[in-house]
């Protein structure tokens, strides 16, 4: 027990939090406390009802326990984690506004098409946002398809189509994603750029990060305990590295609750 509260209380707080949350309202759903019904999105009962929970309860199902389950929790705490201790080292306070920026684009064309829960919408964007912030990390799908980390978003979006799942959820989150990289790693490098998305003070003061860091994009200093996939190379040739073992791609992580 002392090393499962170890190892819990290792993962990066951000992280921690977020998958913690939806672990437990899963738990909650099979355990009959509360139904799904109550989860959902829905504009109409947000604005009439004031059911105001609804807007972040519809990032944090991802339905029944079950196979399904456990692979969206594994790609959402890797990638979750891989970011925050990579490209948000000591900046969780920035990693927190990409997830407002991120969910409130995700709640505005969710009103659009119809989409019920978003949290794999969610997990796609941040796959979408590590995979472009290492463009070099090679990928491995199934020891037959290899590819490099920015095409990883789009063959789960194949995986999606051939499953016969909707492909809106991949398609909002790879979009979401895409934008946020634009914002913040394409256009302040721009000449006469700046940083558009802007972290509240107070955030950096919940998590005591006083200081002013103008963000440069880098590679991601990937955390361990995932030799999944084959071998890996260093985000950066120049830096000497030992080679690491490549994330697999073939952990297509299933369709969300049902609509």
């Amino acid at each position: 027990m002392n090393a499962m509260r170890q190892f819990y209380m290792e993962v990066p707080i951000v992280t921690r939090a977020y998958t913690t949350v939806c672990v437990l309202t899963t738990l909650a759903v099979h355990l009959d406390l509360v139904s799904p019904l109550q989860l959902y999105f829905n504009p109409t009962l947000i604005v009439r009802k004031f059911q105001i929970w609804r807007l972040a309860t519809t990032f944090l199902y991802f339905g029944t326990i079950g196979i399904s389950f456990f692979f969206n929790m594994i790609f959402t705490y890797r990638y979750c984690r891989m970011l925050e201790d990579g490209s948000f080292r000591g900046r969780s306070s920035d990693f927190v506004m990409m997830f407002i920026f991120g969910g409130v684009l995700m709640t505005f064309f969710g009103i659009f098409v119809n989409l019920l829960f978003l949290g794999q919408a969610f997990t796609l964007m941040l796959v979408y946002v590590w995979s472009r912030r290492n463009p070099l990390v090679p990928m491995n799908f199934f020891g037959v398809l290899n590819f490099q980390a920015p095409y990883l978003p789009w063959v789960l979006l194949c995986c999606s189509m051939i499953l016969g799942n909707t492909i809106w959820v991949d398609i909002i989150g790879m979009g979401v994603g895409h934008i946020y990289y634009v914002l913040e790693d394409v256009y302040p490098q721009l000449s006469n750029g700046f940083r558009l998305i802007k972290t509240p003070y107070f955030l950096k003061r919940l998590f005591n990060e006083h200081i002013e860091r103008n963000y440069q994009a880098a590679a991601e200093d990937r955390p361990g305990g995932f030799m999944w996939g084959g071998e890996g190379q260093p985000a950066e040739p120049a830096a000497p590295a030992e080679a690491n073992e490549a994330p697999d791609a073939a952990e297509q992580p299933a369709a969300a609750a049902a609509q």
